[in-house]
């Protein structure tokens, strides 16, 4: 068997490196040249997803370029800390923060260094069901399977289901920065999430001093779209200008290095697969950013379908076996993390997501 992996950002590396480790030929062919989209951002790696990653023996380049977090603080608007969480649980390695670009960076470069083949450049036009993938340069991919890993916007999505819902707006922006200031308040090795009377904020900072901070800013659909870097960082600073809280303090003092973007999620994708084509991560589920769980998620898919190829006689049915193991589990995700976007309070229940393991020897049955 061999794969046409869709999209080379988190679940396309991952999902092609968990395949040669289950012995099926796989290769990526990436939309963009140079990356991938929301590159400016940075997002945490949290116990499930560095489980999922040390499964297939991959999370050793995550832990090089990020920085850890042992727990979490919840402040109010008047600047009371009202609650200390710790991310330790029963052992499990914390979460890890890093720049996105850093992390696709970090899984591209293993999987080139695995002997899988990676092309840029490859936007998807039109796949048949035998399966031949054709790209906008004209140039094409043949395999028995195609696997949609090309997030948010897929096209695989649409091809599988031409009535699949759109994404959903989450009536928030998010804008993320980071500063190198190191008069700042700081928040080391922690999480520091601010409820103020307008929005949200979150910041912690890494062993080199910088702070890396992020605002959720409640906001319809398209009203700010477009705008440079410097407008999403006055924007941020004028949500919290004015109130007893370092939010204010810390957007000023960031420079250039700032990326917002309207946010969204897909709550429930009807038709996860073909008898040909199937759909990870983002393109079959993405949750809003809040309950920082998106990555996480998709790393899971990834190792779990690949199991499923490995273990199971053909294809439509290792595709409904990952379905079934894996759309309540995400589908719940996504929920829980709309009701964080669209609350003050916290969610505390958390250990259903962190304590979830993958169990790489263990056979996978189609019931």
């Amino acid at each position: 068997m061999k794969a046409v992996i869709i999209g080379g950002g988190i679940s396309g590396t991952v999902t092609a490196m968990a395949l040669q480790r289950a012995g099926i030929e796989a290769s990526v062919h990436e939309a963009y040249p140079t990356g991938g989209e929301d590159a400016g951002a940075f997002l945490t790696i949290m116990h499930n997803g560095m489980d999922a990653l040390r499964a297939i023996d991959a999370e050793g380049p995550v832990v090089e370029n990020s920085f850890a977090a042992v727990g979490l603080e919840l402040v109010t608007p008047d600047g009371r800390t009202v609650e200390r969480r710790s991310f330790g649980i029963d052992g499990l390695a914390g979460p890890r923060t890093l720049t996105r670009a850093a992390f696709y960076r970090a899984l591209q470069e293993e999987t080139v260094s695995r002997g899988i083949t990676f092309e840029r450049g490859k936007r998807l036009v039109s796949a048949s069901p035998g399966v031949t993938a054709r790209f906008e340069d004209g140039s094409v991919a043949e395999g028995d399977i195609l696997i949609g890993a090309d997030g948010l916007r897929s096209v695989v999505r649409n091809l599988i289901d031409p009535s699949c819902p759109p994404p959903r707006s989450t009536g928030l922006d998010v804008v993320y920065g980071y500063t190198t200031d190191t008069s700042v308040p700081r928040a080391p090795s922690l999480y520091r999430m601010i409820q103020s009377l307008h929005a949200s904020f979150g910041y912690t900072s890494a062993p080199d001093g910088s702070t890396y901070w992020f605002a959720r800013l409640p906001a319809a659909e398209g009203v700010r779209s477009g705008l440079s870097a410097a407008e999403w960082r006055s924007t941020a600073f004028a949500a919290f200008d004015g109130e007893p809280l370092p939010a204010a303090e810390i957007i000023q003092a960031t420079g250039d290095d700032v990326f917002g973007g309207h946010s969204y999620d897909v709550p429930s994708t009807p038709v996860w697969f073909t008898a040909s084509m199937v759909l990870v991560g983002d393109a079959a589920h993405a949750a809003s950013p809040a309950a920082g769980q998106g990555a996480s998620m998709a790393l899971e898919d990834s190792v779990v379908l690949a199991q499923c190829l490995r273990d199971l006689p053909d294809a439509p049915t290792a595709f409904a076996a990952y379905e079934r193991l894996r759309r309540a589990r995400v589908e719940k995700l996504v929920a829980s993390s709309a009701a964080v976007s669209s609350s003050t309070t916290a969610d505390r229940d958390r250990n259903w997501l962190y304590q979830h393991h993958i169990e790489w020897d263990s056979p996978i049955s189609a019931g």
